[in-house]
C-alpha cells in the first residue's frame, strides 16, 4: 500500500478513517475532495473489501478514470481492478444489460442522445398532426426528461390533473400523448435516452425485489461524488441500494449547487441527516486552490445565502491580489478591455494563455469577447462548441455501427439508409416508416419484407433497398467474430463513406476526412486498451455517455470562454467575471424566488473560486438587447463582497465602484432614471469618439486565392481588417473579416479585391 494517509490534514484523515454507516463529507471549493474519495476506497481495500463490492459513483468519466487510476497506483491494479466505479449512467446502463429481460429490452439496447431524442419527438409531433410552433421538440423533450427525473412515468403523467392543467394553459395540451408515444417508440426501437438509464434502474428495483436484493448484497459499500447535484431519480436508486448496512458515503459542497435546471435538488445533501439519522459529518474546509483573499471573497458572498450548512473554508495559499473590478460604458468597450487585460497578462505575469479563463452567465454573451480578442489576435477557444461525436461524419458513420448491433434504431437507419446517396430518398423512407407504423413493426423489420411492399414501390427502388439489407446483413455476421477497430473500418469501406469523405477537396471536407480518420484513431485506442477484443456495443455504449468535459480535450495555448455552468470543477490561475449586471448574473429568470437567488449567488460562488491565483470582475452600463441599447446596474452578488477585498481599475467609464454599490441599493424610480441617464449621455460620449469615417485606400489587391485565414487585410472601401474564417472553394469561397471601422463583413473573395498586409 502506497502512503494511503500520507499528506492528508486531520480533517481528511478523518474523512477516510471511518468507513463503517453512513458520512457526509461537506468538501469545500478547492478542498482536495477527490483525494479524500480515492483515499477512502483505497482505505476500503486495505481493509480487505472485495473491489467488486464497491460502488463508486461520479459525475464525468473523467473523474472515475482518474480515480481509478489513483487508486491502482496506491493499493495496486489486481486489488483494484474490479472496481464498480464510473458515472450513475454508465454503472446503470451496464446493470441494465445484464438485466434487460427482466424489463422487455435486449441487452444490445441503444442509447438515444440528445439529437436522437428530437428527431425522434419530431416525427410524433408530425404524426399527430400538432402544431409545430406551439410544440418545440427542445422544450417538448425538457419536459420529459423533467418527468423522467421526479419518476413520473408517461402513464402516471397522463392522469396527474395538475400537469394536464399546466400544459393546456402554456397551450400544448397534448404533451403527454407524445410523451406516450415517445416511450412506446423508444421500446420499439430497443433503445433508452438518458434519463431512462435511471428511471428503468428505478423500475427494475421496484418491480423485481429479487434482483435489488442482489446488487444490495453485492454493493457492500457506496460512493457518492458531487451529491449535491443528484436528482430524484439517483437519489432514490442510492437511497434502495444502502438498504439494510447505509454503508453509504456522499461528497459535496451545498455551496456549489447550481443544476437545478437539470432536476439536481440541494435539498438530497441538507436533509441527508434525517435518512441516515446516524451518520458522521466531515467538513473539509481548507482550499488547495486559491489564495487566501479569492476565498475570503467568496466565503462573504456564499454566507449570504440562508438555507445552507455552515462551514469556513480558509486557504493555505499565500494572501495574494485583491479582486479587480472594472466598470465599462457598453458590452462592446468591456470585450476590448477585457481582451486587453488578457494581453497585459500575458505580457507581464509571464502567464500562458491557456492558464486564463473568461466566464458569463450566458452563451450569448460569447460573441462579443470572441470578436475581440480575435482583433488582438488572441487565441481563444469557446467550451462546449459543436462535440466531435455530434459532427455530421461522425454520427452518419456511428449510425451504420448502431444499425448493425441494433436493427430495430429507427434513427440511425432512417439517417443511413440514403447515405452515400443511392437513390433512396425520403418519399421513400416515409413510405417505409408508413407501413411500420401500420403493421405495428419496425423499419427493420418492414426492410427485411421489402418485397412485399410492390403495391407502394417499384421494383427499381426495392432493389436498392434489398442492396441496402444485404450490406448491413453482411456486417452483422461479422459482429461476433471482428473486434470495433477491424469491423468499423470495413463499414467505412464498403459503404463508400471512405471514398465520398475523400473526394471532397474543400476546407470543409479535409476536416470530415480528418475526423474519420480521429474516429478511427479512438477505436483503435479503446481496442487496444482492453484486455479482450472489444465488441461495438461496448464502444457505443462508452462513447453515448460521455459528458462535456470528458470530450473536450483542447491543450493548445488559448484563451478558454464557457458558461459557468461548464467551468463546475475546472480551476484556472486567471478567471475574468464579465458582465455582472442585474437581470444578466443574476439571470432575470430569477428574480421572482428567494430560492432561485439563492441558486444564482452560488452560480457566483462557483464561478469565483475557479480562480486559483487573480479574479477580475467586469461588468456595463449599458449592454444591446434586442438590437437596442438598454441600461444596466452592478449586480447585487459584486455588492455582496467585502469591499476589503475589492480594488477598482478604471475603465473607459465614469463611475466609481461605490457609486454603482449606490445605485443597487436605491432602486428607487428616481435612482434608475439617473443612472439610465448617465449610461446614456456615456454613450453618446463614447459614440462620438468612434465615429465611422469613410476609408478610401489605393492599393493593388492580391490574388483571391492567396487570402489566408487568421491573417491582416486592406479593404479599398472598409479598410483594415482581421480574416475570421474561409468557407467553400474558389471561385464560390466566402470570407468573414472583422474590419476595425464597419465591424464584421462577409464578403465573395473573388470579388472583395483584398490585399495581405503585415502588423
Amino acid at each position: 500500500m502506497n502512503g494511503i494517509f500520507e499528506g492528508l490534514n486531520e480533517a481528511q484523515k478523518q474523512a477516510v478513517e471511518h468507513i463503517q454507516g453512513a458520512s457526509l463529507v461537506i468538501a469545500g471549493a478547492g478542498s482536495g475532495k477527490t483525494r479524500v474519495l480515492t483515499c477512502r476506497i483505497a482505505n476500503l481495500l486495505a481493509h480487505n473489501v472485495p473491489s467488486h463490492s464497491i460502488l463508486a459513483l461520479t459525475f464525468t468519466n473523467k473523474a472515475a478514470q482518474e480515480m481509478k487510476e489513483r487508486i491502482a497506483h496506491m493499493v495496486g491494479n489486481d486489488v483494484s481492478k474490479h472496481l464498480w466505479m464510473g458515472t450513475f449512467h454508465s454503472i446503470f446502463a451496464k446493470i441494465l444489460r445484464f438485466e434487460s429481460a427482466a424489463i422487455g429490452f435486449t441487452s444490445n439496447y441503444t442509447i438515444y442522445d440528445t439529437q436522437d431524442s428530437r428527431n425522434l419527438i419530431s416525427k410524433i409531433i408530425a404524426d399527430l398532426k400538432l402544431d409545430k410552433e406551439a410544440y418545440k421538440p427542445a422544450a417538448i423533450l425538457a419536459t420529459i426528461s423533467n418527468a423522467k427525473n421526479n419518476l413520473i412515468t408517461a402513464p402516471v403523467y397522463a392522469q396527474n390533473i395538475d400537469l394536464i392543467k399546466r400544459d393546456s394553459f402554456n397551450k400544448v395540451p397534448e404533451i403527454h400523448r407524445i410523451y406516450s408515444l415517445y416511450n412506446v417508440r423508444c421500446k420499439q426501437a430497443d433503445a433508452m435516452d438518458f434519463d431512462d438509464l435511471l428511471m428503468y434502474t428505478n423500475i427494475l428495483f421496484r418491480d423485481h425485489p429479487a434482483i435489488l436484493e442482489k446488487y444490495q448484497k453485492k454493493f457492500q459499500y457506496i460512493l457518492v461524488d458531487e451529491y449535491q447535484d443528484t436528482n430524484f431519480s439517483q437519489y432514490v436508486i442510492v437511497k434502495k441500494l444502502a438498504l439494510p448496512q447505509n454503508n453509504v458515503c456522499v461528497v459535496g459542497d451545498d455551496a456549489q449547487s447550481i443544476y437545478s435546471f437539470r432536476g439536481a435538488k440541494i435539498e438530497n445533501i441538507l436533509k441527508f441527516g434525517k435518512d441516515y439519522p446516524h451518520y458522521r459529518l466531515f467538513k473539509l474546509e481548507q482550499n488547495y486552490r486559491s489564495t487566501q483573499t479569492i476565498v475570503n471573497a467568496a466565503n462573504s458572498i456564499i454566507k449570504k445565502n440562508k438555507n445552507q450548512i455552515p462551514k469556513n473554508t480558509f486557504s493555505g495559499q499565500d494572501i495574494g491580489s485583491s479582486l479587480t473590478l472594472i466598470e465599462y460604458v457598453t458590452d462592446f468597450e468591456e470585450g476590448i478591455g477585457v481582451a486587453k487585460e488578457i494581453q497585459l497578462l500575458v505580457d507581464t505575469n509571464n502567464c500562458r494563455y491557456q492558464d486564463i479563463a473568461i466566464l458569463y452567465r450566458t452563451n450569448a454573451q460569447s460573441r462579443i469577447l470572441e470578436e475581440a480578442l480575435n482583433k488582438l489576435r488572441i487565441p481563444c477557444k469557446i467550451f462546449g462548441g459543436t462535440a466531435f461525436f455530434q459532427r455530421k461524419e461522425i454520427k452518419d458513420i456511428l449510425s451504420y455501427v448502431r444499425v448493425c448491433v441494433n436493427p430495430k434504431d429507427e434513427e440511425a437507419i432512417t439517417r443511413i439508409i440514403n447515405y452515400p446517396m443511392r437513390g433512396i430518398g425520403q418519399t421513400t423512407v416515409d413510405k417505409i416508416r408508413f407501413l411500420a407504423l401500420k403493421a405495428n413493426c419496425t423499419v427493420w423489420e418492414v426492410i427485411l419484407n421489402i418485397e412485399h411492399a410492390h403495391e407502394l414501390l417499384n421494383k427499381g427502388t426495392i432493389n436498392k433497398i434489398q442492396n441496402f439489407r444485404t450490406m448491413i446483413l453482411e456486417f452483422q455476421n461479422d459482429l461476433p467474430h471482428t473486434d470495433a477497430y477491424s469491423l468499423m473500418n470495413r463499414i467505412i469501406e464498403k459503404t463508400g463513406i471512405y471514398q465520398e469523405l475523400k473526394a471532397d477537396s474543400s476546407l470543409e471536407g479535409k476536416g470530415r476526412f480528418d475526423n474519420m480518420q480521429e474516429l478511427l484513431n479512438g477505436v483503435k485506442d479503446f481496442v487496444e486498451q482492453e484486455e479482450e477484443n472489444i465488441a461495438l456495443t461496448d464502444y457505443l455504449e462508452k462513447i453515448a455517455l460521455l459528458t462535456d468535459i470528458d470530450i473536450e480535450n483542447d491543450a493548445h495555448n488559448k484563451v478558454t470562454l464557457m458558461t459557468v455552468h461548464s467551468a463546475k470543477g475546472l480551476e484556472f490561475e486567471h478567471c475574468f467575471l464579465v458582465g455582472l449586471e442585474e437581470n444578466l448574473f443574476p439571470s432575470q429568470m430569477s428574480m421572482n424566488s428567494e430560492k432561485s437567488i439563492e441558486e444564482e449567488r452560488r452560480l457566483f460562488y462557483v464561478a469565483l473560486t475557479r480562480a486559483k491565483k487573480s479574479a477580475y470582475l467586469t461588468f456595463a452600463l449599458s449592454r444591446r438587447k434586442w438590437g437596442n441599447h438598454t441600461s444596466s446596474v452592478m449586480s447585487r452578488f459584486v455588492k455582496d463582497i467585502d469591499s476589503s477585498y475589492i480594488q477598482q481599475k478604471q475603465g473607459n467609464s465614469l463611475d466609481s465602484f461605490s457609486r454603482a454599490k449606490s445605485q443597487f441599493s436605491n432602486f428607487s424610480r428616481k435612482k434608475m432614471a439617473d443612472s439610465q441617464n448617465q449610461a446614456t449621455i456615456g454613450l453618446r460620449n463614447f459614440k462620438k469618439t468612434t465615429q465611422k469615417k469613410p476609408i478610401i485606400l489605393n492599393f493593388e489587391a492580391d490574388n483571391p486565392q492567396d487570402i489566408r485565414e487568421k491573417t491582416w487585410v486592406l479593404h479599398a472601401k472598409f479598410g483594415k481588417g482581421f480574416v475570421q474564417t474561409i468557407t467553400g472553394e474558389f471561385p464560390e469561397s466566402t470570407a468573414v473579416i472583422d474590419f476595425e471601422n464597419e465591424g464584421q463583413k462577409r464578403l465573395l473573395l473573388k470579388f472583395a479585391k483584398l490585399k495581405q498586409i503585415e502588423l
